[in-house]
C-alpha cells in the first residue's frame, strides 16, 4: 500500500509526496515528490487506484489529474482551471470530479474522461449568502463536497453561510438546503457506515453537529451538537477534519489550536456523541485527519509543525495512541492507494 500527501509548495511543502506503508507498523517511508501542482491541499484517488487527483489551491483555481502508476506521478494533461477561486477540497462522483472553491464560494463539476483526464467544467454553481463573523463570513464560502454512499447526492459543506447545500446526481442540481446555527462555519462532513447518519465539523466554534440524512427524499436534518474539546479550556480552537469508524461506534476530530485528536463515543443510533477525551495530535495545527483502509490506524496532517503522524487506535476505547511520524513541510492531507 502506498499513500499521497499533499502540502502547500506556496509554504514550502514539496507537492504531493509518495510513502510506502508498512502493513505491520503502519510507519510510513517516503519514496519520492512531484511539484507539478501548485498547492495540492487535497487530493482523491480514483477507484482503480491509477489516477489520482488533486486541487490547486490558488486564486486562479484549477484542478489536476496525475498518473500514479509512474514513479514519481507524472500528469495527465495540463491542470484544468476550475472557474472558481481556492479550491480546497474535491470528491469523485458519478463520472465527475466536483470541487469546493473556498474563495468563490462555489462548487464545481468537470467530467473524468476515458483516460483519466480532465475535462473543461461542466457546471459551475454559486452559492449566495452570509454569516455573522465579520471576517469569516462576508459571503459563501465552500469548504467540502462529499458525495453520499448511495451516490445519488453530493453535500457540498460552506463554512460562510452556516449551511449545507444538498445537490441531486447526475447534475449537479440544487436540492435542498440546511442551515446550521449561525456562526458555528461548518467545515467538512462524513457519514455514519449505515448511511443514515451524518457529522458535520464546525470550524468557527469547536463543535460537531449530528445530522439524521434520508437518502429517499436527499433531506439533512440537524438533531444536536457537541463540544470536541473539554469545558474551560481557553485556547481558540478551529476544528478542521471529521472521521467515522467503520463499526459506527467512534468519531474522530482534529482540533488545531488545541492541536489534538478529539475522540467521541456514538450511541447506537448515531443520534448522540459523547466526548471521550482528547489526545496531542503529535504537532501543530492537525489540518487533516484520515483512517487506513484497514481501519486500525489514524493519520495526521500536522500543517504547521510539516509532519504526518500515525496513531493505532484502541479497539475497545477508540481512544488513538501515537506510533511514530515523518517531516512532511506544510502537510494538508494523505490519501491511501
Amino acid at each position: 500500500m502506498r499513500a499521497y500527501i499533499g502540502s502547500f509548495t506556496g509554504a514550502g511543502g514539496a507537492g504531493i509526496t509518495v510513502a510506502d506503508v508498512d502493513d505491520q507498523t503502519g510507519a510510513l517511508r517516503i519514496r519520492n515528490s512531484t511539484d507539478v501542482v501548485v498547492n495540492p491541499s487535497y487530493l482523491a484517488l480514483a477507484p482503480d487506484g491509477r489516477v489520482l487527483y488533486a486541487v490547486s489551491e490558488t486564486e486562479d483555481g484549477a484542478a489536476a489529474a496525475l498518473d500514479v502508476t509512474q514513479d514519481p506521478p507524472a500528469l495527465l494533461g495540463e491542470p484544468v482551471p476550475v472557474r472558481g477561486a481556492a479550491p480546497t477540497h474535491l470528491a469523485l462522483a458519478g463520472g465527475q470530479l466536483l470541487t469546493a472553491n473556498y474563495g468563490s464560494g462555489s462548487v464545481t463539476a468537470l467530467p473524468v474522461l476515458e483516460d483519466g483526464r480532465l475535462g473543461e467544467p461542466a457546471a459551475v454553481l454559486r452559492h449566495e449568502g452570509s454569516g455573522p463573523h465579520p471576517e469569516r463570513q462576508e459571503g459563501p464560502h465552500a469548504h467540502a463536497v462529499a458525495p453520499d454512499p448511495s451516490g445519488g447526492w453530493l453535500l457540498a459543506v460552506d463554512l460562510g453561510i452556516d449551511a449545507v447545500q444538498v445537490y441531486a446526481l447526475p447534475g449537479p442540481r440544487p436540492h435542498h438546503e440546511v442551515r446550521l446555527r449561525p456562526g458555528s462555519g461548518p467545515r467538512h462532513l462524513a457519514f455514519h457506515p449505515r448511511g443514515d447518519r451524518v457529522y458535520v465539523i464546525n470550524e468557527l466554534d469547536p463543535t460537531i453537529t449530528a445530522c439524521r440524512w434520508d437518502a429517499a427524499s436527499g433531506v439533512l436534518e440537524p438533531l444536536g451538537e457537541t463540544r470536541l474539546i473539554p469545558d474551560g479550556t481557553d485556547v481558540e480552537t478551529y476544528p478542521a477534519e471529521v472521521v467515522v469508524s467503520g463499526d459506527g461506534r467512534f468519531v474522530w476530530a482534529t482540533n488545531r489550536g488545541h492541536d489534538s485528536i478529539a475522540t467521541l463515543a456514538l450511541d447506537a443510533p448515531g443520534d448522540r456523541m459523547e466526548l471521550v477525551t482528547t489526545t496531542p495530535c503529535g504537532g501543530h495545527w492537525p489540518r487533516d485527519l484520515t483512517l487506513d483502509p484497514s481501519g486500525r490506524r489514524l493519520y495526521v496532517s500536522n500543517e504547521r509543525s510539516g509532519d504526518v503522524t500515525w496513531f493505532d487506535i484502541d479497539p475497545s476505547t477508540g481512544v488513538p495512541r501515537r506510533g511514530g511520524s515523518v517531516p512532511a513541510p506544510a502537510a494538508s492531507c494523505v490519501v491511501f492507494g
